[in-house]
């Protein structure tokens, strides 16, 4: 009897035994062994900390950072918004070595490396996994997939953006600004807070243009989705300890799931009206918006083109959010720095009125716009460099 009680009080002792000698493996030996041979080879950083890597320290830096207001007429938007890529760029070096967690992180300034990532081929350089919270607010869309997959559903974003499809979304978009400029003109010598008026812009301009929704039900998609950005980023630097997320859930990581499922919902009723046009006789086909493009290559017969449901509801999640992020900041922007610079403004509004007149603005006057594509493409240019920064 008493050798049986010494088996069974050895075999779960042996278990924890192995887990811990695992563990610290994972969590001590790999990232101190990537250290050293990095640092061997010239790449310094700051030195990795148990479990927690570098995320406290840039926790702190961003707080500290966002705590204190910028200048107007200051453009050091780099060291604001990422403090501790500044820092460390300036004590390490060009290329540094960090750490998100237990990941390590080779960052890279060098103009020439940076060149050399971005033309390599995707099987050198692959995409990181999506964390819990960029899992639920993108999904597996574009950001995320790689290979073949990307392959085809990159094809079906290209196809619903080309030219032609976009001179047909310039009714839509003309007709929406409009009614944003005739609510601007009740607000004469009031204040305009217009981040929040392009938001709505890019709100109802995404609906209408790719998904062929009311704006109402892209509002509540791009609410949802707001407060999941909301939620990812203040847990985007916090560490989770190895294990507990399996047995705790945090409200944090159980508030997104509940989001994506409601967005999930969402999508599929307006997928689902898409589909009883097409059953009662109403429609013809999908359509060729990107929606009716994701919707046909769902129901695709052929195996090689399908895409699941999943990846429609993603791919839908990720045009919603980057389509209405990236244009509503670009906007934003732009009317910032026409704002500050009395000269451009004055110069790019000579410019329309000199190719419009009184018409509304079209396709092939757009074209024409030297001054305006110059304010666009320094922007662009601006984006660039503090990426590679």
């Amino acid at each position: 009897m008493s050798d049986l009680t010494e088996v069974v009080v050895l075999v779960p002792c042996a278990f924890f035994l192995v887990a811990l000698i695992k563990f610290l493996y994972d969590y001590l030996w790999i990232p101190l062994r990537i250290q050293h041979v990095l640092s061997s080879q010239g790449i310094k950083g700051p030195p990795y900390r148990f479990i927690h890597g570098n995320n406290g320290e840039v926790a702190k830096m961003r707080m500290e950072a966002s705590s204190k207001p910028l200048a107007w007429t200051d453009h050091g938007i780099f060291p604001k918004v990422h403090p501790h890529m500044h820092s460390w760029i300036n004590k390490y070096g060009k290329n540094y070595l960090a750490w998100d967690g237990v990941r390590a992180e080779l960052v890279i300034s060098d103009t020439e490396l940076v060149k050399e990532v971005l033309k390599n081929s995707e099987k050198t350089f692959r995409k990181r996994k999506p964390t819990a919270f960029e899992g639920k607010l993108v999904g597996n869309g574009l950001v995320f997939i790689e290979g073949e997959k990307w392959g085809k559903q990159r094809k079906l974003a290209n196809h619903a953006f080309h030219g032609e499809s976009l001179k047909n979304m310039t009714p839509a978009v003309m007709a929406s600004v409009e009614t944003m400029l005739e609510k601007w003109k009740g607000q004469v010598g009031n204040e305009i807070e217009v981040f929040g008026e392009f938001r709505l812009l890019t709100s109802e301009v995404i609906s209408r243009t790719a998904f062929g929704s009311s704006y109402l039900e892209g509002e509540k998609i791009f609410a949802m989705l707001n407060k999941l950005s909301i939620i990812m980023s203040r847990n985007i630097f916090k560490t989770r300890i190895p294990f507990i997320n399996k047995f705790l859930k945090p409200a944090d990581l159980l508030e997104s799931e509940k989001l994506a499922q409601e967005i999930q919902d969402i999508v599929m009723k307006i997928v689902k009206k898409r589909e009883d046009r097409v059953v009662n006789g109403e429609a013809d086909g999908f359509g060729n918006d990107f929606l009716g493009l994701l919707v046909n290559a769902y129901r695709d017969s052929n195996q090689k083109n399908r895409i699941s449901l999943e990846d429609l509801v993603d791919e839908c999640k990720t045009f919603y959010l980057a389509g209405q992020d990236t244009v509503n900041s670009l906007l934003a922007w732009t009317v910032f720095l026409l704002a500050i610079h009395g000269d451009w403004q004055e110069k790019a509004r000579r410019e329309v009125i000199d190719i419009f007149g009184n018409q509304n603005p079209h396709t092939e006057g757009i074209a024409k716009l030297k001054t305006v594509s110059k304010l666009s493409n320094q922007n662009s240019d601006s984006d660039i460099a503090v990426v590679l920064q």
